[in-house]
């Protein structure tokens, strides 16, 4: 009888020991793989990341514009609206509305924890929602045309008067199919 006990102990032990039987390849992946989206979604990525690293860049350039109600351009100064629909259509060839809340309608609606550089931010600073958009930097910091008498400037969402007024985010997502090239079949 411990003959028997011993070497079905002994047999149990072998077969634990054993390499698990080998994982089915999930068949999305695989899909995805032969299909060649892998290394599409990874240049659109990269597309992406690189847009919204020159967005920041050229944003930058222009601190210290005067704001201009209505403004479009660096020679005139810009207001909230005007700053990014120029750094938009200068950076990335996207035309974006002219007014604030039209392009918080027209973007696509993400969460705050979610923001990365070259997304939108919009504050609520006239009692009507999506009164003012500036540019994410990064790191809780936008770039924004304020307000008259004052300039192009980077602020921190933190400060209390930011936080207050923070209405949402959006993220501007319809020129990443015209980067990336036509869709496949």
């Amino acid at each position: 009888m411990s003959r028997w006990l011993s070497l079905i102990l002994a047999t149990t032990c072998v077969c634990a020991q054993a390499a698990p039987p080998p994982v089915a390849e999930d068949d999305i992946s695989r899909l995805m793989a032969e299909k060649g989206l892998l290394t599409q979604l990874e240049q659109v990525r990269t597309i992406v990341a690189s847009r919204a690293s020159d967005l920041v860049v050229t944003a930058m350039g222009f601190l210290g514009v005067p704001y201009r109600r209505g403004g479009n351009t660096a020679e005139t100064g810009f207001d909230c609206s005007g700053f990014v629909k120029a750094m938009y259509e200068q950076t990335v060839g996207l035309v974006l509305p002219r007014r604030a809340n039209e392009q918080a309608a027209a973007t696509q609606t993400i969460d705050k924890k979610d923001l990365q550089p070259g997304d939108l931010v919009f504050f609520n600073t006239m009692k009507r929602a999506f009164s003012h958009v500036g540019i994410y930097v990064g790191d809780g910091k936008f770039i924004h045309s304020p307000k008259p008498g004052a300039q192009v400037r980077v602020e921190d969402m933190g400060g209390s008067y930011w936080q207050q007024r923070f209405n949402g985010a959006r993220r501007v997502i319809s020129s990443i199919r015209d980067e990336a090239g036509p869709t496949p079949p």
